[in-house]
């Protein structure tokens, strides 16, 4: 008997582990050794801090809730990590970029939706509620963006994109190595990603496979969107305009009645709707007041 009650307290103890263990490594994150070592070129202090909790309260906290006070989500799971914890603040700079930037599972990811100044920000904010954080500045001089140039090539036997990438410095241009590209089509709600993220080669190449089926407007026009990311020149962000989509001759999403348009061209039933919702609950507030003046009435009387 006694050793039946030990050996059901060791699987007992060794379920309790695993199950926290499993917790812990759904919180970890694989993060590649190149991106740990990034650091931001925006020194921290208690103005991008104050910019960071803006940009948090707006895209994090309904997810992480408030820092260092442990009241995240906890319906999702794995759970949001408070993120004044140990295990947050011991990752690298670089990694808490990485995750802003490629988010997994119920985290969205931020590389297209926040600006690389508000992302380093939303760290900073991070960072202030480590007493022992100390910044390590990066390379990079977000001012030398303006000197790169984006060129955009289209194949139309191969039905591939290339782009080129070059800084046109006072002492000549200079090539970007191995700097992320990403290559975009705008559309009516938002960006198309076109193929994966790519590095360009040694002379500042990058080549995308584009798809062929991609409905443009009436001509075939598409608004192509390219953005770059380089160690020391920062993110840039370059669009042009190029026939090379299917010319679709249809009218607009926005140009007909629509549950996403603006106000005058929203369906009748929303607009019948919303209208007698806002005069029903217009009258009851009559009627309250209404009431409210009788009882008052009635009360002065007696």
């Amino acid at each position: 008997m006694f050793r039946k009650n030990i050996i059901i307290k060791i699987t007992i103890a060794f379920i309790i582990t695993a199950f926290f263990s499993l917790q812990l490594n759904a919180q970890r994150w694989d993060v590649p050794s190149n991106k740990k070592a990034k650091n931001s070129y925006i020194k921290f202090d208690n103005n991008t801090a104050k910019s960071g909790e803006e940009v948090y309260t707006k895209n994090c906290k309904s997810c992480h809730g408030d820092v260092g006070k442990a009241n995240g989500n906890k319906t999702l799971n794995p759970q949001p990590p408070d993120l004044s914890s140990t295990l947050t603040q011991e990752l690298t700079d670089g990694e808490l970029f990485y995750i802003l930037n490629t988010g997994r599972n119920a985290m969205p990811n931020f590389k297209n939706t926040l600006s690389e100044e508000d992302r380093w920000k939303v760290i900073s904010y991070i960072r202030s509620f480590n007493k022992k954080y100390v910044q390590v500045l990066s390379k990079t001089d977000p001012s030398k963006s303006k000197l790169v140039k984006i060129n955009m090539n289209f194949n139309a036997a191969t039905n591939k994109m290339n782009l080129s990438v070059v800084a046109n410095e006072a002492s000549g241009p200079v090539v970007l190595k191995d700097a992320e590209v990403m290559l975009f089509v705008s559309r009516y709600f938002g960006k198309l990603q076109i193929d994966k993220t790519i590095r360009t080669d040694k002379d500042g190449n990058a080549t995308f496979n584009f798809p062929k089926d991609l409905p443009g407007d009436s001509i075939g026009n598409l608004t192509i969107v390219a953005k770059v990311s380089d160690e020391i020149y920062g993110e840039i962000e370059s669009q042009t305009k190029l026939t090379i989509g299917v010319p679709t001759d249809k009218p607009s999403l926005t140009a007909k009645r629509a549950i996403w348009n603006v106000l005058k061209l929203a369906p009748w039933w929303i607009i019948i709707t919303y209208t007698s919702i806002v005069l029903i609950v217009g009258l009851f507030l009559v009627l309250i007041v209404r009431n409210l003046f009788r009882i008052s009435k009635i009360g002065a009387q007696q």
